[in-house]
């Protein structure tokens, strides 16, 4: 929890001093000592007002550099404008997060704000707070159509009014009804997240951007209806909801980056501190004491164009090795427990040989450096193979091309053509990973004697995640899907879900410095054996454990488990096989440690496991839509069934003036090329921007014939 006293020293600049000092009493709830909010607002810049604005509209011959336009009947004017602070917390074995969104409106017109953004696909959203000038009103979580019932009704009556929805696990909508001509409304989520933990390394991630996702177009068949009724046609989508995942992108030739965004981090590790790294950000670094650092950016805010990634190490090299946390809420006791078993290297025995497939994606997302990144890791993979083994190179885009009929020996006459065939690759087109995916998971050979492992190199940013979900689930045989993710925002979501699905393992290379450091852990998991056959006994409480399958582990991987108990009692055995090894631990519940929002994490975790189980085919799509729904009514989650709603209860537009839609749009992801991914003729006049999911990102513009 943030201090005032922390706020005083935190004084760099005036601008986010008083953010903070804001943020602080949001929190708090303090509604009365909010009198003069908006007077705070005066230190941001520019100071906008309602008659300033009258007499400021704009040619767009006189726009000014990073200049964002909405068109009106006078002109243009500067559109509503967004900045973002996000301030985490890590504390034991959770992160706490607050997002806060400030909506700016500089024109005389009343405006609906609509952003759409990324969050950790991971956390667990419960908490919305709206600001308006003295005023915090707290959201509710309602289903998600009555939510938008709520929302939409106030909006009608002139009230200022919130919604937070879910798009994709990882993908949220914020939409804020009639802000005033000249007005500052702030908008705060909060999150629970897990951080994540590879050998003696901790990390978090903050996704910044919502990068351009492929949407397939819509498979249109003719259909034989009765006999003398005719024919007709039916449609079926993909990604249904396509305008939802699809903001508007500017153009970086011709626009500067927009959404400025700062970031705080509060790292509380619970043991001495080493080294503390952001990998793409720089960063300023305050240590109160050995065991708690205070990271922000170090050159103020940042445009929302890349993800924030923040590692950080214990000071003696070696993280703890079982970590066991509790929480009591309500009657029932919550369990988080990270176990992460000893590296065994291989048994006495040759290890079998390895069948690796390797698929990269070389689609017009992945132009820039994204293509550079991939290419450079899939060499040194191939550079890794042993004389045993065997392998072969997939490329995708909108075609697919597969280098050799079947798998090949991995000597130096084949890796020399596979290299060359990487090396000439260039990155154009769209994505169709399912096909791609499909023929990486056909096993011809079917040979046991070899281990059979998926490589998979993308940006995965594609609509219609769900379908590569399913391919995943009823292709995969013996074959384990390791995915990694490249660039500057990669779809997380669709990473971490298809590594689970196809029993592997998720790594993201952010940068080109960090290929070999990346790519030699992977090869450190595809080469060293998982801990599998993982079971969990409880021997005296009664627990419900996600995730229900637990999954494989691989080395410097801990197993996390969340339970929630009926009492806190006995122990938890953990056993599984290294190997050839048996392996075993117990931990007596008693040692937990006080945590904070595990029961929140366990839902999450639950939800997840109900949307697995749809997917797989393990539970009715109604019956796991009914689970899901219990869950987030009960713990007060936003997914895909459910959502935030406030409502300011003062009507603030008056009757009769119309209520305009402004669409707030995203920076291109760090290091995309525009023409790649949007074609080569730019829209002309302001503002310069394309919107995901139209002709230049669908199948259309390359031809049905190309799939």
């Amino acid at each position: 929890m943030t201090t005032c006293d922390e706020i005083e020293a935190d004084k760099p600049s005036d601008q986010p001093s008083l953010i903070r000092l804001v943020l602080f009493f949001v929190m708090q709830g303090v509604a009365v000592i909010l009198v003069g909010f908006a007077a705070l607002f005066l230190s941001f810049e520019p100071v906008w007002s309602a008659e300033r604005l009258q007499s400021n509209y704009l040619k767009p011959g006189d726009a000014r550099a990073g200049s964002l336009l909405l068109k009106i009947d006078e002109g243009y004017a500067d559109a509503s404008r967004l900045d973002v602070d996000v301030d985490l917390t890590v504390s034991g074995p959770t992160v706490r997060a607050r997002v806060t969104q400030i909506f700016r409106n500089p024109s005389k017109d009343w405006v609906e704000a609509v952003y759409v953004y990324p969050l950790p696909s991971g956390g667990a959203v419960d908490s919305l707070k709206m600001v308006i000038g003295d005023r915090v009103v707290v959201g509710d979580i309602k289903e998600r159509q009555q939510a938008k019932a709520i929302y939409e009704q106030a909006k009608q009556n002139g009230q200022k009014a919130a919604l937070t929805e879910q798009e994709r696990p990882n993908i949220f909508t914020n939409s804020v009804a009639n802000i005033g001509p000249g007005e500052t409304v702030l908008v705060q989520i909060e999150y629970q997240g897990p951080f994540q933990q590879s050998g003696t390394e901790f990390s978090l991630r903050v996704p910044m951007v919502v990068a351009p996702r492929y949407n397939p177009a819509p498979v249109v068949q003719s259909v034989d209806f009765e006999p003398g009724g005719g024919w007709g046609a039916t449609k079926s989508d993909p990604v249904p909801d396509r305008d939802r995942i699809s903001p508007q992108v500017l153009d970086p030739a011709t626009n500067a980056p927009v959404n400025p965004t700062r970031i705080t981090v509060r790292l509380q590790a619970g043991f001495p501190l080493g080294e503390v790294k952001s990998h793409h950000h720089a960063i300023k670094t305050e240590k109160p004491d050995a065991n708690r650092s205070i990271i922000r950016l170090a050159e103020g805010p940042v445009p929302a164009d890349r993800d924030f990634e923040l590692t950080w190490k214990p000071a003696a090299e070696q993280a703890p090795s079982v970590g066991l946390f509790r929480e009591r809420v309500g009657d029932s006791d919550y369990l988080l427990a990270f176990v992460t078993p000893p590296s065994v290297e291989q048994a006495q025995q040759k290890p079998l040989p390895r069948e690796v497939i390797f698929v990269i994606d070389n689609s017009g997302s992945m132009g820039g450096v994204s293509i550079i990144q991939a290419k450079a890791s899939l060499i040194y993979a191939l550079g890794r193979l042993q004389p045993n083994d065997r392998f072969n190179v997939i490329r995708f885009d909108h075609t697919m091309e597969v280098l050799f009929p079947s798998a090949v020996p991995a000597d130096s006459e084949h890796i020399s053509r596979a290299t060359s065939f990487v090396g000439a690759l260039r990155a154009n087109g769209g994505t169709e990973m399912v096909p791609a995916m499909r023929a990486a998971l056909f096993d011809k050979a079917g040979d046991a004697n070899y281990v059979r492992q998926v490589v998979f190199l993308t940006d995965g940013a594609i609509g219609n995640e769900q379908q590569l979900f399913e391919t995943i689930n009823a292709l995969r045989g013996r074959s384990r899907i390791f995915m990694v993710g490249i660039g500057s925002a990669p779809n997380t979501y669709l990473m971490t879900r298809a590594a689970e699905l196809g029993r592997g393992t998720f790594t993201h290379i952010g940068s080109v410095e960090q290929v070999e450091e990346r790519m030699r852990g992977l090869f450190a998991k595809l080469e060293n054996p998982a801990v599998t056959n993982l079971t969990a006994k409880f021997s005296e409480a009664a627990a419900d454990i996600t995730p229900v399958a637990i999954p494989d582990v691989y080395r410097d991987e801990p197993l996390v488990l969340a339970a929630k108990l009926d009492k806190l009692a006995g122990s938890v055995e953990i056993n599984g096989r290294v190997g050839d090894r048996p392996w075993v631990v117990t931990l007596p519940l008693a040692n937990a440690a006080e945590g904070k929002g595990l029961s929140k994490l366990w839902a999450r975790r639950k939800i997840a496991d109900a949307e697995v189980a749809r997917t797989t085919r393990q539970a009715t799509p109604e019956d796991a839509d009914r689970t899901i729904l219990a869950l987030a009514l009960e713990h007060q989650l936003v997914t895909r069934l459910t959502s935030l709603v406030a409502v300011d209860k003062t009507p603030s537009r008056p009757q009769g003036e119309p209520l305009k839609l402004s669409e707030l749009p995203i920076n291109l992801p760090a290091g995309w090329d525009f023409e790649k991914v949007f074609g080569e003729t730019r829209l002309q006049g302001p503002p310069a921007e394309r919107r995901l999911g139209d002709a230049a990102l669908s199948a259309q513009r390359f031809g049905a014939d190309h799939r």
